[in-house]
């Protein structure tokens, strides 16, 4: 057995922005720190997060989609398991499917501009608290 670092499973992050600076960004950035990404430019709905997703990471400042509400909440109830970390200037916009809803994670909402290693660190947080 190795320290707390032991995880039951990988970490997986699957990023969603539109700014190709911070896709590639966040992606490399990730690479560096061992975790494997994958990244998308939409949020259709909650096929878009690979299976193998521990974490999603949302840039919804940068979407132009007049139903993002709705797809984060149909992404929460879609995949409960998956802890959401949305990175924005303004949280009160989401804040409906920000909101406890009983059955999913409770989203991390960070601050925009936050730096990838806040962001990780969320990601990691979190695994470390749900660990057996």
């Amino acid at each position: 057995m190795t320290s707390g670092s032991q995880r039951s499973s990988p970490l997986q992050v699957t990023v969603i922005a539109e700014s190709r600076q911070t896709i590639d960004g966040l992606h490399a950035y990730f690479h560096g720190a061992g975790v494997p990404s994958h990244t998308t430019r939409t949020l259709n709905d909650a096929t878009t997060v690979p299976p193998g997703s521990t974490a999603v990471v949302l840039f919804p400042d940068e979407l132009e989609d007049p139903d993002l509400v709705g797809r984060i909440v149909a992404l929460r109830t879609g995949r409960p398991e998956l802890l959401l970390v949305v990175v924005t200037s303004s949280p009160q916009r989401f804040r409906p499917a920000l909101d406890p809803d009983g059955s999913s994670l409770l989203p991390v909402v960070l601050p925009k501009p936050t730096f990838g290693w806040t962001i990780l660190d969320a990601i990691r947080d979190h695994a470390r608290g749900s660990s057996p």
